[in-house]
């Protein structure tokens, strides 16, 4: 364990506080930094992301809890999907090669850009709102009541609940492989699909994603602790400026995040995941390039010299 990567410390209350306003993983952020920035191996960096972000969600989770938003009936009834489904991600992702690892993290970074930048027009976000206020009116007693610690309480009936079972299978996977994908997927289907009220619908998702990151990086500790060497000291070294940092960095995106707009911190958050996935997938195409001329050169000659010697008897 060293202190050469002391710059992650400042660099992780940045990430953290951005992706506590935003309601972004903060993994989807550190492990493009760790293999672009770092040059780290892909499943150093992923396995590193996802104990960073369980620190900084871990500090969010204490913040819902204390409000009194989640749903742990709900949270508990998908996180006996998530958590078997990320723990095959994490197995999976052994047997994956790390161009491929790195080009799913380039595209699902795509993916993420795109509900960021994408704006609802004012029509079928009326139309979504009636369409819940619809299936709300046809349960007249609702399934579920939360009364938050303010006194505020919601009344609602969780909807396609086997779609969210897939959804959210899909989005573990994702976590287990990647680091990323779940907190995404869980936003889609509690507020858009489950119908399930805004504030609930995000302190629920962080419930979830807070204790499957966890589940995952343990599994990954797990890995890293038995192969010891060069690795785990990475790691640790890592870790013990990462961790304080977004610690910190959460505490700082609940006061931004009251300050900043939505839109448009939602539109540089769009903008920043498409640089970042054009540079994984460009360096991935650019170090194949490199890998193929260094292949073909040498036959080229080889080819050249046997076609001279032919020529010449």
């Amino acid at each position: 364990m060293s202190l050469e990567f002391w710059f992650t410390f400042p660099i992780s209350v940045l990430i953290a506080t951005i992706a506590m306003a935003s309601g972004v993983e903060g993994a989807t952020f550190f492990t493009p930094l760790f293999i672009l920035g770092l040059g780290l191996p892909t499943e150093v960096a992923i396995g590193t992301g996802l104990i960073t972000e369980v620190f900084g969600f871990s500090s969010g989770l204490y913040a819902y809890i204390r409000k009194g938003l989640i749903d742990y009936n709900l949270g508990k009834m998908l996180l006996v999907v998530s958590i078997p489904v990320t723990l095959l991600g994490t197995w999976v992702a052994k047997f994956i090669p790390d161009d491929v690892l790195k080009a799913i993290l380039g595209v699902g970074l795509f993916a993420i850009a795109s509900s960021f930048l994408r704006t609802p027009e004012p029509e079928s976000e009326t139309v979504a709102q009636i369409d819940r206020d619809i299936f709300q009116q046809q349960d007249k007693e609702p399934q579920t009541c939360i009364t938050a610690n303010t006194g505020e309480t919601f009344c609602y009936t969780v909807a396609n609940r086997t779609e969210g079972r897939f959804l959210i299978g899909i989005g573990s996977l994702f976590l287990g492989m990647v680091s990323t994908g779940l907190g995404e997927l869980n936003g889609f289907f509690l507020i858009q699909r489950c119908r399930v009220p805004s504030k609930v619908a995000v302190a629920t998702s962080v419930f979830i994603v807070a204790i499957t990151a966890l589940t995952a990086s343990i599994s990954h500790v797990v890995e890293f602790v038995n192969a010891g060497g060069d690795n785990l000291n990475t790691v640790l070294s890592l870790v013990i400026f990462t961790a304080p940092g977004v610690l910190i960095g959460a505490q700082l995106g609940s006061l931004v995040a009251n300050r900043l707009s939505q839109q448009l911190l939602e539109r540089s958050m769009g903008i920043l995941f498409v640089l970042v996935g054009t540079l994984i997938l460009g360096e991935i195409a650019w170090r194949n390039a490199t890998s193929m001329q260094a292949t073909v050169e040498p036959l080229l000659r080889l080819v050249g010299v046997t076609f001279s010697k032919v020529m010449l008897g």
